[in-house]
């Protein structure tokens, strides 16, 4: 991949400033561009292990395929064997038809194996086979068949130590280990922590007629000095209970729950990222191959910081009527193409454009 992809912030549904994340980018690019090579992601739980996957489906030249997603974890012994390789009419009692396993419903596109930690040596057996002669045998079946398809492992456990304690096959590690990457901990990227509240404020918020809920600049710090043991689905839990009982409200200290009050991190040792930044890098974070809308174009409104605060709304809609305005004038006036730019409904940008009385 190229710089560009990582200097936009964002790469499939993942969005991050900090040097980990843009390096992880980088990363996911160059392997979903091979589209072949095993690939094992770890990291801790809530890291977003299943996004780096989809990202690196999404574009690759298995994009056109299926994204077939186990985890390992949560079916059961005795029924994942036939889940992941399928069962021929009679194998077992209660097997009437033949069924297709997800691995041959994944040939051509990308099979996702989450907590493969969780897995019993004698599937892992199976599954090497998968890897190393691109076939698959199903359960009570004597022919296998062949399969193309790209495996994607994760796991929050340590793989190499479960081989030394003889629970986890070595050959197998070595052929899912092919591009190993990591998903890093929201505690070691806290500057990206205002970029994902207000990715997780807009998400939660597009139901609502309400104004956004907005976060007081030291309730911010606050969370960012929070060690954030459950990941970034951890925040995004919390963002979701604070603008349901919160809408359209400044919340502060005294409203964060009370385990997430912590020390707030000096401003100086991490800036905070302003919210017109960040809607700038949900523009700028549009997939590759779309038209993305120059930034760099576009003044930000001058913030003047009183006793008395901010006008928020004021400012949030200046900033939106020059992103419209540049939009049209990128697609020279075709409606249309710029609510594709903006990632609206095209009714909706033009309801904007009257409401706000837009010379155009």
């Amino acid at each position: 991949m190229t710089t560009n992809a990582a200097a936009r912030s964002g790469f499939g549904s993942m969005i991050g400033r900090s040097s980990q994340m843009l390096e992880l980018f980088e990363l996911i690019s160059c392997v979903a561009e091979e589209g072949e090579s095993t690939v094992l992601v770890q990291g801790e739980s809530g890291t977003g292990k299943e996004l780096i996957a989809r990202a690196i489906h999404e574009n690759s030249p298995r994009k056109n395929g299926h994204f077939v997603p186990v985890n390992c974890a949560a079916i059961p012994d005795e029924l994942l064997e036939s889940e992941l390789f399928g069962y021929v009419k009679g194998a077992f009692t209660g097997a009437q038809q033949s069924k297709i396993g997800r691995v041959q419903f994944a040939d051509g596109g990308t099979l996702f194996l989450d907590e493969i930690g969780d897995m019993k040596p004698n599937l892992q057996a199976k599954l090497l086979r998968v890897l190393q002669e691109r076939e698959v045998e199903q359960v009570g079946g004597v022919k296998p068949s062949k399969v193309d398809v790209r495996v994607i492992a994760a796991t929050h456990q340590n793989l190499e130590k479960l081989v030394e304690e003889g629970t986890f096959r070595e050959d197998l590690y070595y052929r899912l280990a092919v591009i190993p990457l990591q998903a890093p901990p929201l505690r070691d990227r806290k500057e990206d922590i205002p970029v994902l509240v207000e990715k997780f404020i807009v998400q939660f918020s597009r139901r609502k007629s309400d104004q956004p809920t907005r976060i007081d600049p030291l309730a911010m710090r606050s969370l960012q000095g929070y060690a954030w043991p459950g990941n970034v689905r951890e925040l995004e839990n919390l963002i979701q209970r604070l603008v349901i009982l919160h809408r359209g409200k400044f919340v502060t200290m005294k409203e964060l729950p009370e385990k997430y009050r912590c020390e707030p991190i000096p401003e100086e040792e991490l800036p905070l990222s302003l919210p017109v930044e960040s809607l700038v890098s949900e523009i700028e974070a549009q997939p590759a191959g779309t038209v993305a809308v120059a930034t760099s174009d576009i003044e930000a409104p001058e913030v003047v910081w009183s006793d008395e605060g901010i006008d928020f709304n004021a400012l949030i809609s200046e900033f939106e009527d020059k992103l419209i305005l540049l939009a049209l004038s990128r697609t020279e006036g075709n409606k249309k193409e710029a609510a594709r730019l903006l990632n609206l409904k095209r009714t909706t940008l033009i309801e904007k454009i009257k409401k706000k009385n837009l010379p155009v």
